[in-house]
This record gives structure tokens, sequence and C-alpha cells, in this order.
């Protein structure tokens, strides 16, 4: 990070507490705050409590720096600075890198909290800690003989150093307890056929125990500091692994013994009214908590018996998500004129395509949002409801009662509805309803999963749509991707160089389009985990039907040809929208490349 220069060295004594007088005069010394700043620091010392770190002291006044960037002095960026200052490697406490388990064995609780320390990783020869206070070393005596491995400070944030203390202790206690409520539980399962014999015995222990609940509680709470948009806990033949989705890239976090995955797995599956003694069947629930910041979070559970136990996966959905904007979404002007040129119609048939994750559900609900207004009733049918939302009439599949799409549709058509939603067209049933519904003056959107928007018309094709019923109430479709955006802390723009040029020919061929002036690239920084990337964005391509596209919609379609047609119309590919976003600053190319598929050989007239 260059959030402030590079500080001078200076002596210091050992074995002592950092105080807050020595810090002003060294960030002075160091021309990152002025004398008047100074002053204003040793006058507000008086009314700080005695407890207070020095570097909290100073964060609190958010003093920006007067050298260049002029960056906020947060407490960060001072625990950075001043482990230069004093010679130490500066860290970031990430609790998803960290074995909680493996450090606590190291010191105890107590100890830890009165030293005010905290063990970060243990290796077979090295230990490291990390501490708020780089003078105090006496401890290092103490725990070098009883380790039996050398130690390495490292400079912390002292918040995080009492908040991570504190919750990594309360975990470790909780899953060692878990372990110990049923050893039974704690032995590994072999295979599926010992799986099958063990019954009822293998059900539901403790999941209502208090340190289950905080490990419950403690995994959802870190899932939303993170923004993971999915939470997997994955059962294994002796430890159960947690992994969490983070824009759209699945991280392994931590690693729990069996019988505790399997507690929480009953657990949550208790908070979402879920058969907890049904462990042979996949099962569906939802459960609706908040953050720790008061924000609501709905949660969809799904469950899968697998080898060694209920595989669990929870999607997050923030509410938030059905009010953004086309623009947050990353819809172009022309796609915006030309999805609302569909979503105002009266009637006809619109289709959004793509893989699972490409955003589908939220183009979905976020245009349904806009058209649900009091004058208007918007009916949809799902499976599963991926979020409840108030304005709609949403119904659910039930395939235990054989209520499919078709039949979800046939039912909503008496509801006198003006729009309808169907969650996926996945048979010619489901697409002769649609069509019915389109026919008689409804709105109907829907999903496909297609490579590519102009391949919804021939998928349809396959599946017993007569050509002149497509032409008759198929409005248009839109194919759609997602990529991570660049982190927009630590981006670097760069001007293009030979594989830059390569690389943006290789996108948009067999279009033609001028070179950017320069592209930008990931660095990595705390905002986003180092990773360079933080949040998703659209890529899409839109397909008007028009006049000509309609006589190319026969028997036997030529694909190519209503391609090269749709491209004649207007229509951008994704790699070239996703070419567009990389201009513009907001990914890169590997990003573009990875979830869209090449844009076709047929050169547009």
């Amino acid at each position: 990070m260059n959030a402030v220069p590079e500080p001078s060295r200076a002596p210091m004594p050992h074995d002592r507490r950092i105080t807050l007088r020595e810090l002003a005069q060294h960030l002075l010394a160091d021309g990152l705050i002025g004398r008047d700043e100074h002053d204003a620091l040793l006058t507000g010392q008086r009314r700080q409590t005695p407890q207070a770190h020095p570097l909290v002291e100073i964060a609190e006044h958010r003093l920006k720096s007067a050298a260049a960037p002029n960056k906020l002095l947060d407490i960060e960026t001072l625990t950075e600075w001043l482990a230069r200052k004093v010679g130490l490697d500066y860290l970031h406490i990430d609790p998803l890198k960290i074995h909680f388990s493996a450090v606590t064995e190291i010191m105890s609780s107590a100890y830890a909290a009165r030293i005010r320390v905290l063990p970060v990783q243990v290796g077979p020869d090295e230990v490291v800690i990390a501490t708020a206070e780089p003078f105090i070393r006496e401890w290092e005596s103490e725990l070098r003989p009883i380790l039996k491995r050398s130690i390495r400070r490292v400079l912390a944030n002292p918040l995080d150093i009492e908040r991570f203390r504190v919750e990594f202790y309360n975990l470790a206690r909780s899953v060692k307890n878990a372990t110990r409520l049923d050893p039974q539980r704690a032995n590994p399962i072999a295979n599926f056929e010992q799986l099958v014999e063990l019954g009822d015995n293998n059900r539901q222990f403790d999941a209502n125990e208090q340190h289950i609940v905080r490990i419950v509680d403690w995994l959802w709470q870190y899932a939303f500091d993170q923004r993971a948009s999915d939470i997997h806990v994955e059962p294994r033949r002796t430890l159960g692994s947690i992994r969490f989705r983070i824009d759209g890239v699945l991280h392994q976090v931590y690693q729990l013994p069996i019988s505790v995955i399997n507690a929480m797995t009953s657990r949550i599956k208790i908070l979402g009214r879920m058969d907890v003694v049904e462990k042979r069947r996949p099962q569906d629930g939802r459960i609706k908590t908040r953050t720790p910041q008061g924000a609501e979070v709905e949660l969809r559970l799904s469950t899968l018996p697998t080898v060694f136990g209920e595989k669990l996966v929870m999607r997050i959905f923030d509410p938030d998500v059905l009010v953004r904007s086309f623009a947050e979404m990353g819809f172009s002007d022309d796609d915006r004129h030309r999805w609302s040129h569909m979503t105002r119609q009266a009637n006809g048939i619109i289709l959004v395509t793509g893989p699972t994750g490409s955003g589908k559900t939220t183009t979905l609900y976020s245009t349904l949002k806009q058209l649900a207004t009091p004058e208007v009733n918007v009916c949809t049918i799902e499976d599963p409801i991926e979020m409840v939302e108030e304005s709609f009439n949403q119904m659910q599949v039930q395939a235990a009662i054989d209520l499919g799409f078709a039949d979800g549709v046939r039912a909503l058509l008496r509801q006198d509805p003006d729009i309808i939603m169907i969650g996926e067209i996945r048979d010619l049933r489901t697409a002769d309803m649609a069509i019915q519904a389109a026919l008689t003056g409804h709105l109907v959107l829907s999903t496909l999963h297609t490579n590519d928007a102009p391949a919804a018309i021939t998928r349809l094709l396959d599946l017993g749509v007569p050509p002149y019923l497509i032409n008759a109430t198929v409005l248009g479709v839109m194919g759609q991707r997602l990529v991570r955006t660049l982190c927009p802390q630590c981006k670097q723009r760069h001007p293009l160089g030979a594989d830059d040029e390569r690389d943006w020919k290789q996108l948009v061929m067999p279009f033609k389009s001028p070179l950017p002036t320069g592209v930008s690239r990931p660095v990595g920084c705390l905002e986003c985990r180092d990773t360079g990337y933080r949040g998703r964005v659209g890529i899409y391509e839109t397909l008007l039907m028009s006049a000509p596209l309609r006589k190319l919609v026969t028997p036997g379609a030529d694909l190519a040809a209503i391609r090269q047609q749709a491209y004649r119309e207007g229509m951008k590919p994704l790699r070239v929208s996703g070419a567009l976003k990389i201009a513009e600053g907001l990914t890169t190319f590997a990003e573009v490349i990875q979830v869209a598929p090449p844009a076709s050989e047929d050169q547009p007239d």
C-alpha cells in the first residue's frame, strides 16, 4: 500500500507501552500531520479513557494525511505506518485465513488477554503472534521454551486483536464442547452403506445447544461480512468443509469436526422449518435473519444427501437487489433502451437466457419490481421462490402434488393477471401455456438455459413450439453473464500493451472496435481481501424480434443466419459488451473471456 510515505526509522526503547505523545511526535516528524493536528492530539489525550490504545485515539480524530494522496489516517493506515516505523511486519487479521482451533491451543485466553496478543499462525518451527505493543517483549522469553518454536511478532490493529481474541477463543471452546457431547458422533463414516445403517441414530444431536447456536451465528456473521452469496457446508470422512462463494468464486474458509458440521446442519434445518429426521431426500427451506448492522437478509436452504452426510447450501439474498437500477446492474444505454422497449409492451413473451448464477433472477426481479405498480397485477410461478417480495403474488412449484409450471400458469390465468413471470421454460407444456398466456393479452417473462440470446429461438423450436407461435408471441431475448468488477480502491490504469491489443482483437472478433486508450488491472487491498476484485456486474446481449428475424424462424431454422441478422440489426454479443466494460476500467480481459462464449464467426454485413 502507498497510503503514507516510508517513515524514518528511529531508535525506541523496549519493554514499555507505546504512548500517544511519541506517536504524535513521529507523525509530525514524518510529515503526516501538521503542528496544529499534533497539538490537538495531545490536548484531546486528557479526554480519552486510560485503556484506549494510542493508535485508536489518533484514528478517532479522523485526520487526513498531510502527504499525498492525503489519505484518511484510519486505524489500518496508522497501524501499517507504525509497523514500518518499528521494523515489524504488518498484518491485517482476516478471520477466514486463520485456523482458530490451532492458534488457540498455543496459549490460554486469559494469558492472551493479559499480554494483549493474538496467535495468528502455527507452523512446525514457528509461531506468528500479533501484537499492538511493539516494545513489550518479555512474554516472548516466557513462551519460547513452552512452545519449543521460534516466535515471530507482527503488528496488527489493536481493535482487531481484541475483537478476534474473544471470538476465536469462544468459537474454539464451542467446537471443543460440541465434539465432546457425543464421542460416537466424532467417529468418521467409512462409506455410504454405513451411513444408511446408522439410520435415525445419525440424526440431530443437541442442535439447540448454546455452543452450536454460537457457531451458526458466527458463521452467518462472517459470511455477511465477506459479502458471500452462498455458504457451502460439506461433510467429509473426518472433517467437514465450509466454503463461501464470493463474487462468483468459491473460497475454502474452515474445516470443522464432522460431529460439529452435522450439528450445525441440524440447527439450520430447524430454523428453516425442515424435517430434521429425514436425511435421505433433498429438502428446501428458507430463513430470514439480520446482519450485524441490522439489515434484513433472506437465506434459501438446500440439502443434498451425500456419501458422508447431508450437504447444505445456503444462498444469501439481499433485498436491495430488487431496488437496483439498470445502470447499477451494468446495462448500457442501448441495452436499457432495448429492454424497456420490450417490457413496455402489453403482451408477449420476453426471455432471459444464461447459465445458473448469471444474474437472470436479479434482472427479472428488478424489472418486475419496477412494473409492479398498484394498477398492475404481477403473478409469478417459481421453483423455488428465490426471494419473497410483497408487491408480487408468488406461487411455488409443488412436484409432490403435480403442481408444475404448466399447471401453475393455467391457475394463474384465472387470477386476472397483467404480468406473469415463469421461473423457467423446461418443456413443451410450459412453453405452450406461456404462449397461450401471451396470446390472451398477458406479458410473460421467463428464462431459458442457452448459451446466447439467438439460441433461445432454436431452443423453443427444439422443444416443439411451432414457428408461427414463436413469431406471434416472442418480443425478444436477453442473454447475460456476470463478470467480477475491479476494486475501485486499488485498481491501476495502464497503457495498452501488445498483449492487450491481441486480447482486445480476440474479444471483439469478428466485429471492429477502436482500441481503448488503456486498461485497468487488479492490485489487491484490504477492501477486496487482496483479490483485486469487488462485486460483479452484468454483460448483456439483447435480441429484438423484427420482421426480418421472424422470416428466419422456420422449421429447421439456421441459427447462424438468425445470429447474423441480429448482429446486423444492432445486437452486440456478450464479449463485445464485456469489451466495453474493459474500456471503462470496470473489469479485465481474463474475466470476460472466462465467462462469455466467443462471438459467432459470421461477419455481420
